[in-house]
């Protein structure tokens, strides 16, 4: 997918290392944990990924003001939700996927039962870390909530809920409109970026204002992100993509391009990206890595 945005200057994969290291340690259970139970938790967690949601929340502390390590924790237990979402969603009974990131999903290779407990492993674990690992403690109980709330039935769960709903209306011919997706987009993909930004303002101690910013810039960017992940499924390569594309329209699901078309899928995604960036002027330089990762997300191929 082509845009008018350059390719961004600063190095995206800087802090992936990093927090692929992190997650490896937190991944670690003790010998209470089954052997094939925690291989299938580490098979999905450490996959091979952007690790886009973990870098937003480490970007978003150093913009305001913490560029230590203290937010790792949060950056984990984000990316761990994330994961059990998309072993959830990869299961038969929901998006039906048997390709993730290159690989085949957790229920292919381990079976359905146990792509359900790791998933419910990885969401407790999600939660033991910020309790355990964030000080102070009302920080850490800050962060337990907005998680909470983002990974609930009010956002990414009940996201999922309404993409099931919608996809189920179009086999019946129901039309959907673009103000429904962009709501169901909004808890299912937005939520978790945004609680990401969130995440990491409150480990640095942000004031609310600059919450309110980090939060504004997330919303923009979370939309612009779905409708990439859209025009990907059109026109994007399966190799490159990690999964399997034109599903979409297959399964009579809701879509940008769908909807609007692709050209005007793509100038609402580089609409959205202008007005992330602008939320974020207030952070000067110090924001030039939520700027370029917010670039990398309309030019990216998977």
């Amino acid at each position: 997918m082509s845009t008018t945005f350059d390719q961004p200057a600063i190095d995206l994969n800087l802090r992936r290392d990093a927090i692929d290291v992190a997650l490896a340690r937190y991944a670690q259970f003790d010998a209470d944990c089954p052997a094939h139970l925690a291989e299938a938790i580490r098979y999905s967690l450490l996959a091979p990924g952007k690790r886009l949601r973990p870098q937003l929340v480490l970007m978003a502390a150093a913009a305001c003001g913490d560029a230590s390590d203290s937010a790792m924790p949060a950056a984990c237990a984000v990316e761990m939700i994330h994961a059990y979402s998309l072993v959830h969603d990869d299961l038969p009974a929901m998006d039906d996927d048997d390709l993730r990131r290159g690989r085949p999903t957790c229920h292919k290779k381990f079976g359905e039962a146990v792509a359900i407990l790791v998933g419910d492993a990885l969401q407790a674990r999600a939660f033991e870390i910020l309790a355990t690992e964030l000080v102070p403690a009302t920080v850490a109980a800050q962060c337990c909530a907005v998680l909470g709330r983002a990974a609930g039935a009010s956002a990414l769960v009940g996201g999922q809920a309404a993409d099931l709903e919608a996809e189920a209306a179009a086999e019946n011919q129901a039309a959907g409109s673009v103000e429904q997706l962009e709501a169901i987009h909004a808890r299912k993909t937005g939520a978790l970026i945004i609680a990401s930004l969130e995440l990491g303002g409150l480990v640095a101690g942000a004031p609310r204002t600059q919450l309110n910013a980090l939060t504004g810039f997330g919303s923009k960017l979370g939309l612009a992100f779905q409708i990439t992940d859209d025009l990907l499924d059109v026109s994007g390569q399966e190799a490159a993509v990690g999964k399997r594309v034109a599903k979409d329209a297959v399964c009579g699901k809701l879509t940008y391009p769908g909807l609007i078309g692709v050209e005007n899928s793509r100038k609402r995604a580089e609409t959205l990206i202008e007005d992330a960036c602008a939320m974020i002027e207030v952070f000067g330089p110090h924001a030039d890595p939520l700027r370029a990762l917010a670039k990398f997300v309309v030019n990216r191929k998977n």
